[in-house]
């Protein structure tokens, strides 16, 4: 996940400083300005799908139409974060109505006319949905679409991010950082990476999918990973599954 891309983006957004609550809208605003673009927002899902929250959008037509979504139960957002893949509706005007019947509607009365949807997930965890929106029609050439993926990544490093509250990693620099500076964060990330075979970056990222996927502090499933009460362990590729397995004496 931590492209070079990916990379550079999380570094321009946290060199802003400040504190890390505010880094979903300087992503939200960085898109904007990368990508031929409207309007950006970033939801929060969860397993059963919309959580409900908005975390950022670029103003309030956006953030109307991410809320809409929600209340209706339909809409981009929804279909991506339920199927795990992008979401690219070009034209609303010809297909919006007819694959959205109420949203379809009422995204054209805002004035937005194409909608591109991505699902932010880490293997089967999904955590949220960056939504891209348009005043014209059209589709997003290949160099925009590489872009917005990029985007969709960085934006999944923000939320596992913020969803750590254990005092530590307390501000945006974090983000470009490799691992936790915590011991037993930094210990569980290398003992995930040697499991899954992986990089300590995307150990990292299943740790913090995980303890999102739980509502636990990340420490605390650090500490069973450390312990050996929890092992990662790959069932089938693109999925990411835990186990919880109790160690006999």
């Amino acid at each position: 996940m931590r492209s070079p891309r990916v990379a550079e983006i999380l570094s321009v957004i946290a060199d802003g400083g400040g504190e890390r609550a505010a880094l979903p809208a300087r992503l939200c605003a960085v898109c904007l300005s990368a990508l031929p673009v409207s309007g950006v927002g970033v939801a929060l899902m969860t397993v059963d799908g919309p959580s409900g929250v908005v975390l950022a959008a670029t103003d309030e037509r956006a953030r109307q139409l991410e809320e809409l979504q929600f209340a209706l139960g339909e809409g981009p957002c929804v279909e991506a974060s339920g199927g795990g893949r992008p979401v690219l509706e070009p034209d609303l005007v010809v297909a919006g109505s007819p694959r959205w019947p109420r949203f379809g509607a009422a995204v054209l009365d805002a004035g937005v006319h194409a909608i591109f949807a991505f699902p932010l997930h880490v293997g089967a965890v999904r955590v949220g949905v960056l939504d891209l929106y348009r005043d014209s029609a059209g589709r997003l050439t290949g160099p925009d679409l590489v872009e917005a993926l990029a985007f969709a990544d960085a934006a999944t490093v923000v939320v596992l991010n913020l969803q750590n509250h254990d005092g530590v990693e307390d501000t945006p620099s974090a983000l470009i950082e490799p691992i936790d500076g915590r011991a037993v964060v930094h210990q569980a990330t290398g003992m995930i990476a040697i499991q899954l075979g992986i990089t300590l970056a995307e150990a990292l990222l299943r740790l913090r999918a995980h303890a999102y996927a739980a509502g636990r502090k990340v420490s605390g499933i650090a500490a069973d990973v450390v312990d050996r009460r929890l092992r990662f362990d790959d069932g089938e590729p693109g999925i990411t599954t835990q186990r919880d397995r109790r160690e006999r004496p």
